[in-house]
């Protein structure tokens, strides 16, 4: 065999190979189809004049993963079971009805995705929380942007891990406490994020059991029948710039541990027996940098323990703190008391060891010889008519009297009978300039 029959041997599969995978004009500059996995999901549409006329019949017909746009209309299908992993999204507010007869939309998967939708008139039961929304021992997901109308529970997770539920409006009709569900309702549950939500017209607003390790940001709760959120048997939780408004009590937190309130407002909850916020059995938390205005009772703490209550602001409440004498080891450090008609109250001159230090009082006549920015003597928060107040109700109808201006006044000049272990020992002197730029105003973050 010759030398240039060897080497065209050689070359010429070469020649062919390259012709076979070089790209076609048609193709040349495109980009690589997506890998396996990173393809768009496959869709599904639902409206009334589509082949798929049902939500149920998309989530028989849908595969796992699988995409279902939900067009508008009114859907009226009974209780629709969501039991696949599967993204449900609304165009045009489609709205799913219960007629007052089922839970509507009941989730029994782990990464399902809901949005956009109008879920409306779940049945009502003295026997089982039956839901607009109710998720069951499912993981990730994602409830976000639906509105929920007159349904008997809004939104429940129970036993569920690692979901989201944000941006959604809740309204309820309650008209009672016997028989009315929650807004948003979390149970034995934990890592959940809920942000951004709208709630009213519930029993409660925002309700928590067992709830461990989870974040509740930026809601607005208001206009319940009970609480704006009420906590139960939780721990590890950060609940954060939420309004609390025009409920029976803003926030109720209960046989709980390790909660961070931080920078909320709890506002207008005014009554005969109402609050801003009512600790019952909490140990071991922190409330800062909250805002308590126009409160009957801004802060109420009963069997409360080793809690730290720092650079809040009570305004213009009726009662800024009443501390019963089982709470104990509660730390109030920098907080600022103004236009209160009680700062503290306590049910007992032999107060337990709480302590109140380095406070702003607007009541506080003290001065500061030094120029340190602290009073020289201390100042006595709480008032001998408070504590007539504690044993006689009643006696309230004499608080602009010279009776209680008596008391006050003989009290001031011979402190004898009101708490030694509630004095602040290091009253600051000018309020601190944080509270100065607090907004009173346009509270709403709706």
């Amino acid at each position: 065999m010759s030398m240039g029959r060897w080497l065209l041997g050689l070359i010429f599969p070469l020649f062919v190979m390259l012709a076979l995978f070089a790209p076609s004009d048609a193709t040349a500059g495109t980009q690589p189809a997506a890998p396996q996995g990173q393809a768009q999901r496959p869709t599904l549409v639902v409206c009334p004049t589509c082949e798929v006329k049902r939500l149920v019949d998309a989530l028989r017909e849908a595969p796992t993963g699988g995409r279902i746009v939900v067009q508008s209309g009114l859907y009226v299908e009974g209780e629709i079971v969501v039991d696949k992993p599967v993204e449900i999204v609304g165009q045009g507010w489609p709205v799913i009805d219960g007629a007052g007869k089922n839970q509507v939309l009941t989730v029994k998967a782990d990464d399902v995705s809901i949005s956009g939708l109008v879920i409306r008139n779940s049945a009502k039961s003295y026997l089982a929380d039956l839901a607009g929304l109710r998720v069951e021992a499912a993981r990730r997901c994602v409830i976000e942007g639906n509105r929920l109308i007159d349904n008997f529970f809004g939104i429940y997770l129970a036993a569920s891990e690692d979901c989201v539920v944000r941006d959604n409006q809740v309204y309820g009709n309650a008209t009672s406490e016997a028989f009315s569900g929650n807004g948003i309702h979390l149970w034995n549950s934990h890592h959940i994020t809920l942000e951004r939500n709208y709630v009213t017209g519930h029993r409660d607003g925002l309700y928590f059991e067992f709830l461990h390790a989870s974040a509740v940001r930026h809601n607005v709760s208001e206009k319940n029948v009970r609480y704006g959120l009420h906590t139960m048997y939780s721990a590890d939780n950060y609940y954060q710039s939420n309004l609390l408004r025009a409920n029976l009590a803003g926030v109720v937190l209960m046989y709980s541990k390790r909660l961070r309130v931080i920078d909320n407002r709890f506002e207008d909850n005014w009554g005969a027996a109402c609050y801003g916020a009512l600790l019952k059995d909490l140990d071991d938390s922190e409330l800062a940098d909250n805002l308590f205005f126009h409160n009957s009772v801004a802060l109420y703490a009963e069997d409360a323990n080793r809690n730290f209550l720092t650079k809040n602001r009570f305004y213009n409440n009726g009662f800024a703190v009443r501390i019963m004498a089982n709470a104990d080891s509660n730390a109030f450090s920098g907080n600022v008391f103004e236009a209160n008609a009680f700062d503290v109250t306590t049910n007992s001159s032999t107060q337990s060891a709480n302590s109140f230090n380095g406070n702003y009082w607007d009541d506080y006549r003290g001065y500061d010889l030094d120029h340190d920015g602290i009073g020289d003597v201390p100042f006595w928060p709480v008032r001998l008519f408070g504590l007539l107040l504690e044993e006689y109700p009643a006696a309230i109808v004499l608080l602009r009297s010279p009776f209680a201006e008596l008391l006050d006044t003989a009290e001031e000049a011979i402190p004898v009978l009101t708490p030694r272990n509630l004095a602040d020992e290091k009253p600051l002197i000018a309020r601190p300039s944080w509270s100065k730029s607090r907004v009173l105003k346009n509270a709403s973050v709706q």
